[in-house]
């Protein structure tokens, strides 16, 4: 491999410009800065990036916690954060916690000990000892989705509420009457807002919902399906089923489908966080959609802001609800 020694001997400069020129330093010629980027490309030379992070204290590396790689919603933002990053001359390592605490802690500590310039996480629920340590050493960390009360970082989020107001509306002008709500795991921030707001959304309405019309899910297909399970053996299922997740939104359509039931003629069908699939389910469901890529980006902008000493703070996006067929309507009745 070629070193920097042989580069400025080619070009025919000290290494001292050799290294000005690789970090955009002011004051070279352009003909001699010239030289040197052909040298480079001459020699295949790559800059050491171990040695130039430990002269500028900077790796141009960042770390994304998510809390489960097979969401589709995770998926697509871990997506928007690379695309970001790379932009900004970043590269991204990313962690997958898989809803677990534990996991979660495992990645955050593995990504600060490779000395990256800044964190990305959306927390899981459960203890979070090591985010508290990470926010404790000065390290910029960003939440995106989802935040930890109490631990004041910057957080990128959509504000769902307005739309799952939207959404209760738009069942109760239906005629939907009896409706029952899948949650996530309980001290999950998007969780206790979803469900507050629909709580609150069936309250103005003058409908109640009763205990046996709240299901603990915990962001998974399965957890899904046995909520649905348990809806339909009760005396007077409900009519309509919100799912504050995509996926415990297709486990409740298996346990359907095993049962021989349809959306919407059986059981009406709502979800949080629209995703591709929702297009081509049958019927097409109904979704509050969250601005994903624009999470993402925001979300890096403010990390690499951070970490490159300026100031920025918290972003909040709107959700907006899309109404399809599985709730009785019309496609496209609602955009």
């Amino acid at each position: 491999m070629a070193s920097i020694k042989d580069v400025a001997a080619l070009a025919g400069v000290s290494v001292a410009t050799v290294s000005r020129v690789l970090n955009a330093h002011q004051g070279v010629r352009p003909g001699t800065r010239t030289k040197v980027l052909h040298a480079v490309s001459e020699l295949g030379y790559r800059p050491n990036g171990v040695a130039r992070s430990l002269r500028t204290h900077q790796t141009r590396t960042l770390g994304l916690v998510i809390g489960d790689v097979l969401n589709p919603f995770f998926t697509e933002l871990a997506r928007s954060v690379e695309d970001a990053a790379r932009s900004r001359g970043y590269s991204v390592i990313i962690g997958n916690a898989d809803e677990q605490p534990a996991l979660q802690d495992h990645h955050v500590r593995t990504l600060l000990d490779r000395r990256i310039d800044g964190l990305l996480v959306s927390p899981t629920d459960g203890d979070v000892g090591a985010l508290r340590d990470a926010v404790e050493t000065g390290i910029p960390v960003v939440f995106v989705d989802r935040w930890l009360h109490g631990v004041d970082v910057p957080v990128i989020r959509a504000d769902g509420r307005r739309a799952v107001h939207q959404l209760v509306a738009h069942l109760h002008a239906l005629g939907h009457r009896r409706l029952a709500i899948i949650t996530g795991p309980a001290a999950t921030s998007t969780s206790t807002e979803r469900v507050g707001a629909f709580r609150e959304a069936l309250r103005a309405l003058g409908l109640a919902l009763p205990a046996e019309y709240v299901a603990q899910g915990d962001f998974q297909t399965a957890s899904g399906r046995r909520a649905a399970a348990a809806f339909l053996d009760l005396p007077e299922p409900p009519e309509v089923v919100f799912a504050t997740d995509n996926l415990m939104a297709l486990g409740v359509m298996e346990e359907l489908r095993a049962r021989g039931l349809r959306v919407p003629r059986d059981m009406a069908l709502a979800a949080f966080d629209d995703i591709p699939w929702f297009l081509h389910t049958d019927p097409p469901l109904t979704a509050i959609a969250q601005p994903t890529a624009d999470l993402g980006h925001s979300a890096v902008q403010v990390l690499t802001d951070l970490a490159e000493g300026r100031g920025a703070g918290s972003v909040t996006l709107s959700a907006r609800l899309t109404a399809r067929r599985s709730c009785g309507e019309d496609e496209g009745s609602r955009r």
